[in-house]
């Protein structure tokens, strides 16, 4: 789990460090004038750009952003992806294969996010379960108290890593006469 957390919480630095180290290690290489502005125009913006679309796509996700971290498909994705971005960096002979590699890692890791995106839209597995008990009465799985109330709108929880253990419960409910369509 710690490794999925490190992850979730290097993507959007690696959307700023991934372009530097670009220019970086064109500096660094010396990659010559024609990457110079390869590297300048085309890479950057678009390692840059990549990242951030990428990352808004997985934290997108309603158990990933429940759980603060990224699934397995996630790490092996983005891993490759950084890794292929790093040696092609490196500016040395294996640059075209590198580049090409990393570019064909960056479409299927995008198609990967919208399909995990997907897959929790339409099986609902990103919805999150409510057990929440008072001292009155509680909330079963369903959504039934056991009074016998409905709730009504959207509920969802996350428990927070505090020493108590204390359970954050977020709930919206639509009112008559508030505006809101129903469907």
């Amino acid at each position: 789990m710690w490794l999925r957390r490190a992850f979730f919480h290097w993507l959007i630095p690696a959307a700023f460090l991934l372009p530097i180290w670009l220019l970086v290690g064109w500096g660094v290489f010396q990659g010559g004038a024609g990457p110079f502005l390869w590297v300048l125009f085309i890479a950057v913006p678009s390692v840059f750009l990549g990242q951030l679309l990428l990352t808004l796509l997985v934290r997108a996700r309603p158990t990933v952003r429940a759980q603060r971290a990224v699934s397995w498909w996630d790490v092996a994705g983005f891993a490759l992806w950084h890794a292929l971005t790093i040696a092609v960096g490196f500016f040395g002979p294996w640059f075209a294969p590198l580049l090409v590699g990393a570019i064909v890692v960056a479409v299927a890791l995008f198609w990967l996010s919208l399909w995990q995106l997907w897959s929790e839209a339409r099986s609902g597995t990103g919805r999150i379960v409510l057990r929440y008990s008072t001292a009155s009465g509680g909330v079963t799985p369903g959504g039934v108290t056991s009074e016998g109330n409905t709730f009504d709108g959207v509920r969802a929880a996350r428990e927070s890593n505090t020493r108590d253990g204390d359970v954050i419960v977020l709930s919206e409910t639509a009112q008559p006469g508030e505006g809101r369509v129903s469907h």
